[in-house]
C-alpha cells in the first residue's frame, strides 16, 4: 500500500525550490530597480515593471492558446491580488528609493513570515515544531542579511524615511501571496497571474497619468529622483519586468503544488541574494551580523527540508 509521505516530500521540495527561484528572479531585481528607481522615480520604475510583465505574461497565455478566467471568484480574487500588488511594489520601490536601502530590503524580507503566520489563520495550513521552528530562524536570518547594525548594536535602529513604506510593503506581499494561493484554487496559475499582473499595469500606469497631469505634491515621493535619467535606467526597468514576470511564474507554479507558508517563506530570500550578489560583483564585505543571518537562512532551510 502506498503511503503519502513520497508525494508530500516531492511537493516539499518543489514548493522550495520554486520559492527560491522567484527569490533568486526578485532579488537580482530589486538591485536594478533600485538604482532606476534613482533616476526615473520609483512610480515610473514601478509602472514600467509591471506593464512589460503584463506584456508578457499575456504573451504568454494566449500563445498556450488558453484564455483569461472566466469563473466570477477567479476574476474577482486575481484582479484584488493585481490591486494589492500594485500598492506591495509601489510601496517598495518607493522606499529602496528614499532608503535606507539594507533597512528597507531588511524588514521588507520579513514578509515571509507573516506569510507563513497568514498561511496558518486563513488556509489553514500546518507546520511541524521543526518546520515552525526553522521558519522563525529563516525569518530571522533573512532580515539579518538585509540590516546594516552599527558597530555599537545598542545605538542601532530602523528609523529611516522609507521605514514606513517598508512596513506598507511587507503586509501588502504578504496578504498579496496568500491572495495568489486562494486564487490558483480556482483556475490555472497562468490565467491568474495573466489577469492579476494586468490589472497591476492598469493601476501604476493610470497613476503614473494621474501624477505627471496633477503634479501634487502628493505624489513627489514616488515622482521624484535625484538623479537624472539615463537610457541605461530605462533598461534596467524592462529587465526588471522581465524578472518580475520569471518571479511570479516560478512562485505561481509552486503554490500550484506546494504549501502556501513553504512557497512564500522561500521567495522572501531575496535579500540574500541581493547581499552575495553585492559581494560577488561589486566588492562588498559583509559584516558578521550578514554572515550570521545568511548561516542562520542556511539552518531554516535545512529544519524546513526535513520530513
Amino acid at each position: 500500500m502506498a503511503t503519502g509521505r513520497p508525494d508530500t516530500l516531492g511537493a516539499m521540495s518543489f514548493g522550495l525550490l520554486t520559492g527560491l527561484g522567484a527569490a533568486l528572479a526578485w532579488g537580482t531585481m530589486d538591485v536594478g530597480s533600485a538604482l532606476a528607481a534613482r533616476r526615473v522615480g520609483s512610480l515610473a520604475v514601478t509602472a514600467g515593471g509591471q506593464a512589460v510583465s503584463a506584456v508578457l505574461l499575456l504573451a504568454m497565455l494566449f500563445a498556450s492558446g488558453a484564455s483569461l478566467p472566466t469563473d466570477p471568484r477567479a476574476i474577482l480574487v486575481s484582479a484584488a491580488v493585481g490591486v494589492v500588488g500594485a500598492g506591495a511594489y509601489l510601496a517598495y520601490f518607493t522606499g529602496l528609493r528614499i532608503g535606507p536601502i539594507a533597512i528597507v530590503s531588511g524588514m521588507v524580507a520579513a514578509y515571509g513570515g507573516l506569510t507563513v503566520l497568514l498561511a496558518v489563520i486563513v488556509r489553514s495550513e500546518t507546520l511541524t515544531p521543526l518546520q515552525a521552528l526553522g521558519a522563525v530562524i529563516a525569518t530571522v536570518g533573512v532580515v539579518m542579511t538585509g540590516v546594516a547594525f552599527d558597530a555599537d548594536w545598542r545605538r542601532t535602529h530602523l528609523a529611516g524615511p522609507g521605514v514606513v513604506f517598508a512596513i506598507v510593503a511587507l503586509i501588502l506581499f504578504s496578504v498579496m501571496t496568500v491572495g495568489l494561493a486562494e486564487a490558483i484554487e480556482t483556475a490555472p496559475w497562468l490565467p491568474v497571474i495573466a489577469l492579476s499582473r494586468g490589472v497591476n499595469a492598469v493601476l501604476t500606469c493610470a497613476l503614473v497619468a494621474v501624477a505627471v497631469v496633477s503634479r501634487h505634491r502628493v505624489f513627489g515621493a514616488v515622482l521624484s529622483a535625484p538623479l537624472p535619467p539615463s537610457r541605461v535606467a530605462w533598461l534596467l526597468v524592462v529587465l526588471g519586468g522581465v524578472l518580475d514576470a520569471a518571479g511570479l511564474i516560478s512562485i505561481s507554479v509552486g503554490l500550484e503544488q506546494a504549501p502556501t507558508w513553504l512557497v512564500g517563506l522561500a521567495s522572501s530570500f531575496g535579500p540574500a541574494v541581493t547581499i552575495l550578489a553585492a559581494v560577488a560583483f561589486l566588492g562588498e564585505r559583509l559584516r558578521p551580523v550578514q554572515w550570521l543571518g545568511l548561516a542562520g537562512i542556511a539552518v531554516g532551510l535545512v529544519a524546513i527540508a526535513l520530513p
